[in-house]
């Protein structure tokens, strides 16, 4: 009983501890493969790209590396009709920190956080791209490639 109702009233969304059994996906930003640094030219990609890089290339000096998209559930991920079921629908995986960006509903709401891949909440700054205001930020600004929290292009958005 503690559990379920700290949860509800988290501000975050709690670790998924399933998550390696999630499937990985193939959207855009996993084809490029791994966010480059603060450095990098970025000026050819899409704004929602160029934001992201800005955001995460913060979280690491040299940029956040290698990614991964993983979906819970790949039907509602490509269908997008914002009746998701509770629970962690989506992980942006940053394999190389090790790191996992979780977007959770409950009853409607969205939440998000990060976590080490050990189950560690990540306290993290502003414009690193890891706090969970930046994710809500991004994820509710940029509705072209973003749906009720869930963002790529995949399903309805190609």
């Amino acid at each position: 009983m503690f559990l379920s109702i700290s949860t509800l009233f988290a501000a975050h969304a709690p670790y998924p501890t399933n998550w390696k059994s999630f499937q990985k996906v193939n959207t855009d930003l996993a084809k490029i493969g791994s966010l480059p640094d603060c450095k990098a030219d970025v000026s050819g990609l899409s704004p929602a790209f160029q934001e992201t890089v800005k955001m995460f290339c913060g979280a690491k000096e040299g940029g956040p590396g290698r990614v991964e998209i993983l979906v819970n559930d790949i039907t509602e991920f490509i269908e997008r009709d914002v009746s998701y079921k509770d629970g962690t629908t989506f992980i942006l995986h940053l394999v190389d920190l090790k790191l996992l960006l979780v977007t959770y509903y409950e009853s409607g709401r969205i939440l998000y956080a990060t976590y080490n891949e050990d189950g560690t909440f990540v306290k993290a700054k502003k414009k690193t791209g890891l706090n969970p205001r930046d994710c809500k930020r991004c994820h509710t600004f940029y509705d072209n490639v973003c749906s009720f929290g869930q963002c790529g292009t995949h399903g309805k958005f190609k």
